[in-house]
């Protein structure tokens, strides 16, 4: 019987990216996954979190652990949650026992999504083929976290007909990070252009990566630019066949 993999869709591919999530199922029951959708799922409490509303956040991660606590893996699109969960619930729940030997109990089985497909299910290759050329930017939690930089650039060096091409700021934040381009907007704005330029300069005909709260700040630059460059996720790529 294959391993079951339940899916932690986060609050902006539910709400914004659907199609992430269906790109995600196609890849890992391509690969003999079964996938399954908790529908009890909300959030992982990061908004809450990351803006001091710590008891907010905590009932919010209690429900998580009620929701994904019996799951084999929980697969993510986006690094920020999986960081969540795996790194941070273990401050916000210092003081209650219980939720953290929940939170001890499921971080290690919650997994960003290029991270589980070449460290669990061990596939560089998943049988992708998109034609064209990309560039990948680095979401921050994904990379400074989580420690994210070779997985997806492997898988998608692995696509038929894809051609990468990296940027020369690649690592460099995008301006979004959640609140943050609500409060300091002109400092996201700049931040965000000197994104898009650096993609510009690229010629790629697509902007890949794997966090959706970056594909949305992407996507609104590259829009207003005019430039005519696709904003993907990872999993969107993989699932082309």
């Amino acid at each position: 019987m294959p391993a079951r993999v339940s899916l932690f869709v986060t609050c902006l591919v539910d709400q914004l990216f659907p199609q992430v999530g269906l790109a995600m199922t196609e890849v890992l029951e391509r690969l003999g996954y079964a996938v399954d959708f908790p529908e009890a799922q909300t959030c992982c409490g990061q908004p809450a979190f990351n803006s001091g509303f710590r008891g907010e956040a905590r009932a919010v991660g209690r429900h998580f652990l009620s929701v994904f606590g019996s799951a084999d893996y929980i697969v993510c699109p986006s690094g920020s949650c999986t960081s969540m969960v795996r790194h941070h619930y273990g401050e916000i729940f210092h003081k209650d026992a219980e939720a953290l030997a929940a939170a001890t109990q499921v971080g290690p089985r919650v997994f960003e999504f290029s991270e589980f497909l070449l460290e669990v299910a061990g596939r560089e290759d998943v049988g992708a083929c998109w034609n064209g050329t990309v560039t990948y930017h680095d979401p921050c939690h994904a990379l400074r976290e989580l420690n994210i930089r070779e997985q997806p650039r492997r898988l998608l060096r692995q696509v038929r007909g894809l051609e990468l091409r990296e940027m020369d700021i690649a690592e460099e934040c995008c301006g979004f990070g959640g609140t943050f381009s609500v409060k300091f907007g002109d400092v996201s704005s700049a931040m965000l252009a000197t994104k898009i330029a650096a993609i510009r300069r690229t010629g790629a005909q697509a902007v890949v990566s794997s966090d959706a709260s970056c594909l949305m700040q992407l996507r609104g630059g590259l829009t207003r630019a005019g430039l005519g460059v696709r904003a993907l996720h990872l999993a969107e790529v993989l699932a082309a066949a």
